[in-house]
Order: structure tokens, then sequence, then C-alpha cells
């Protein structure tokens, strides 16, 4: 699929090299701020001037700015572009229909059965997502995060490098999880 990624900074340069391994077609970044090589525009004008049929739209907004990253994945909805799941071939996908719209997995990734996540998540290298556990949309998962089975990580949240989410634990909404941390 040709797709375009929304945003244009650190994080959307990964998101345009990982859907190339996804074998996806980039088409350029959408930057309502900036402009510069590669980037063909502000999402308005890039309304009028792709096609939502013929193309996608990939979110390289960064954890730093989640209301941001929200916002994008709003308005993608409402206009009806079409949002796929990034999952790199060498992550361990149990059930594929269980992977949000717009969601990124990255390689060495594992996620288990009933497990699910949700619209616009990020799986870092090397996650483990448990059975029967869930990430709510729009959260980032930092590289080597274990969640234990049956635990919950609301929307809206980020979860540092290394830290472990105990089995039935539950994230709220929002939060922020320390690099390394362990919640029970």
């Amino acid at each position: 699929m040709k797709l375009l990624v929304y945003g244009s900074r650190e994080y959307a340069h990964l998101v345009r090299d990982h859907l190339q391994l996804c074998s996806h077609e980039f088409c350029g970044f959408v930057d309502d701020e900036r402009t510069g090589a590669g980037i063909v525009g502000p999402y308005g004008e890039v309304l009028r001037s792709h096609s939502r049929s013929a193309h996608g739209i990939a979110i390289g907004i960064g954890y730093k700015d989640l209301p941001a990253r929200r916002a994008a994945l709003e308005r993608i909805d409402r206009d009806g572009w079409q949002l796929p799941p990034l999952i790199h071939p060498r992550a361990w996908v149990r059930d594929h229909s269980a992977v949000g719209a717009g969601a990124v997995i990255m390689a060495g990734t594992s996620v288990e059965l009933n497990a699910t996540i949700g619209t616009g998540c990020v799986l870092w290298s090397n996650v483990v997502l448990s059975h029967d556990s869930r990430v709510d949309s729009n959260t980032f998962l930092s590289p080597g995060v274990i969640v234990c089975g049956f635990a919950r990580i609301g929307r809206d949240c980020f979860v540092g490098a290394g830290a472990v989410i105990v089995d039935h634990c539950n994230v709220p909404d929002g939060s922020f999880v320390r690099a390394g941390q362990v919640l029970s």
C-alpha cells in the first residue's frame, strides 16, 4: 500500500523505515508546521492532493506529544483514510485481527493469545504482551516492556524501557511508567 506519514520529525523517520520493512511504499511526510525535503504539505492540502482510495496514512507523531497524536488519529479516522497496522515480519503476533488500526509493532515483539492492541499503539522491539492482556489506543510500550497476563494498560500512556506490568494490573489512562519500574 502507498502510505503517507503524518509528521516529519525523528519518530516519523523511524515509521518511514518500518513501513518499508512491512512491504509498504512511502509517499511522503505530512506536516502542518514544517516544509522541506520529503514533506508533501500540510494535512489540509494533502486531503485535496492525495486520493484516500489510493493512499493510507501512518502516524509519525511520537510519544512526546500524545495529545497531538490522538488528534491526528481522530482526524484521519473522521476523514476516512486507511490506517493499516504495521507489523514487522520478525514480530510474533498470535492474532493479527486483535491489532488495531495504525498500530506499529517492531521486530522481536511477542503478542500472545487473546491479547489486544488498540488503535495507534506502538510496541517497540522485544515487547512481550502476554495472554489476555490489553493495551488501549495511542499508548507506547518502549523496548523490552513485559506485560503479564490479564493486565490492562489504558489509553494515551507511555511505558518506559524494561518496565514490567504484573498480571491483572490495571494502568490508568494517561499514565507515565518510568523505565525499569514494576507495577503490580
